[in-house]
């Protein structure tokens, strides 16, 4: 079943100085009583952006209903 988040997050280049903050809304496919952890999260939207997950540091995760 799709579930819809809520979600900011800040995507650090190699420079760990710079980073940029995205916000927005994010589905998934997954069963609706299961629990994420930030480091699943964190995984799924580097893999989103290509990117290694330690480049990406989540700031909220919600669900919306």
């Amino acid at each position: 079943m799709r579930a819809k988040y809520y979600t900011r997050f800040l995507l650090r280049s190699s420079e760990q100085s710079c980073a940029d903050e995205y916000s927005g809304v994010v589905e998934l496919n997954h069963d609706c009583d299961q629990l994420l952890e930030a480091a699943t999260i964190e995984a799924l939207l580097a893999q989103n952006f290509q990117m290694e997950a330690e480049h990406v540091e989540l700031l909220n995760w919600s669900r919306l209903h």
